[in-house]
This record gives C-alpha cells, structure tokens and sequence, in this order.
C-alpha cells in the first residue's frame, strides 16, 4: 500500500499539534501548583512566630561586674580588669 507524502505530513503535524498540547498542558498544570504553593508559602511566613532570642548560659552584666571585682583583686589594670583595680 502507497501512503502520500501530504498523508504522512498531515499525521506528523498532528501527531506534533497533539504532543504540544499535552506538554502546554502539564506545564500549565505545574505552574498553577507552583503558584498556589508559593502563596501558602507566602502565608505561613506571615502568620509564623518568632522564636524568642537565645540569652545562652552567660553571665549577665551585674554577675561579670562582680566576678571582675573578685578575680582582678592585685592585678596589673589592663585588658579585662581595665576600671576593676581599687
């Protein structure tokens, strides 16, 4: 059986037409999931809670101020025991 050219070329651009669609399609669909994801994204960093600041285990100021008096007590007045030599 003999097929014609313009028969083979009607079935490929088809068969292309077809492909096209089916990729515009899924593409669409992602960028649409995409877009609804980064909205939900968006909200839940709006609506978050701020964790509260880490003070760690360190000494507070008053503490420091005391334990300098106490531990510079005959030391030479210079880097840490500047201003804590009576």
């Amino acid at each position: 059986m003999h097929t014609s050219t313009r028969s083979k070329t009607m079935t490929r651009t088809s068969l292309s037409a077809i492909t096209l669609f089916a990729v515009l399609s899924v593409f669409n669909m992602s960028l649409a999931q995409s877009h609804s994801n980064s909205a939900f994204a968006t909200e839940a960093v709006k609506h978050a809670k701020r964790p509260k600041p880490d003070k760690g285990k360190g000494e507070t100021i008053p503490e420091r101020d005391r334990r300098l008096l106490r531990e510079c007590k005959g030391r030479p007045n210079a880097g840490a025991c500047e201003g804590y030599v009576h």
